[in-house]
């Protein structure tokens, strides 16, 4: 898949969790498309780094729920790329469902990113990346059981336009390449069979989703199919 052709409009997203190493990414692809971003996070000094063009806000969405749908009620869809602090993953739930009950209340499209926890192996075993022996280090299943739990969320918002867009195993600085394959509950494997893609890609990934539309309840993943295309 490779980059699409220009969108009829341009969009007014709200980005959260936009200073992470995803939510970076997302901003800069969709500044670079040419459309209206707002920044939300935290860290006033991270905010500070993004592209001039940004609005930003800092906000702690789970002290003010409130403001969170405001802000969505002022953009055409919303993106998610939060990912709490080592040591406090198990907020990821709630965080998300901040902006799935705001996505809910402004009746506005959400965009987030998910984990790879839920995705199968590629091998044909039923195993899933948290069910698999020995495939997850114990240093990620923290986030990665959060995550599981963030996907068993989206079922309880069946009113609400969601979109999960989880990576694959192995989500990683690197070039753009603007290649990549696009899949539904298996990782998506390169001709190595490892689930990999960049961070910037990534982001691209998500942008073409945004540029896409397409209301309703999905759950999508990416990755590189040919090793070369990652280089």
């Amino acid at each position: 898949m490779t980059t699409q052709n220009a969108p009829k409009q341009h969009l007014n997203i709200v980005v959260f969790g936009a200073t992470g190493d995803v939510g970076s990414e997302v901003v800069a692809e969709a500044v670079a498309r040419g459309h209206r971003v707002t920044a939300v996070a935290r860290d006033t000094a991270k905010l500070s780094a993004l592209p001039a063009s940004v609005k930003r806000q800092s906000v702690d969405i789970l002290e003010n729920p409130e403001l969170v749908a405001d802000i969505l009620a002022e953009h055409d869809v919303a993106v998610s790329s939060l990912r709490p602090a080592a040591g406090h993953e198990e907020l990821l739930v709630a965080m998300s469902k901040v902006l799935l009950d705001a996505a809910q209340k402004t009746a506005k499209p959400i965009y987030l990113t998910g984990g790879a926890a839920t995705l199968k192996l590629a091998d044909d075993s039923g195993y899933t990346v948290l069910t698999a022996p020995d495939f997850l280090p114990d240093s990620v299943r923290p986030i990665a059981e959060a995550c599981e739990q963030l996907d068993a969320q989206f079922d309880q918002y069946d009113d609400v336009q969601w979109t999960c867009l989880r990576p694959p195993a192995m989500l990683m600085p690197g070039e753009k390449t603007r290649n990549y394959v696009r899949g539904t509950d298996t990782l998506v494997t390169d001709h190595d069979g490892v689930a990999r893609i960049s961070y910037a890609d990534f982001g691209f990934a998500m942008v073409d989703l945004l540029e896409g539309g397409n209301g309703g309840q999905r759950r999508l993943t990416v990755g590189y199919q040919n090793k070369a295309e990652a280089a």
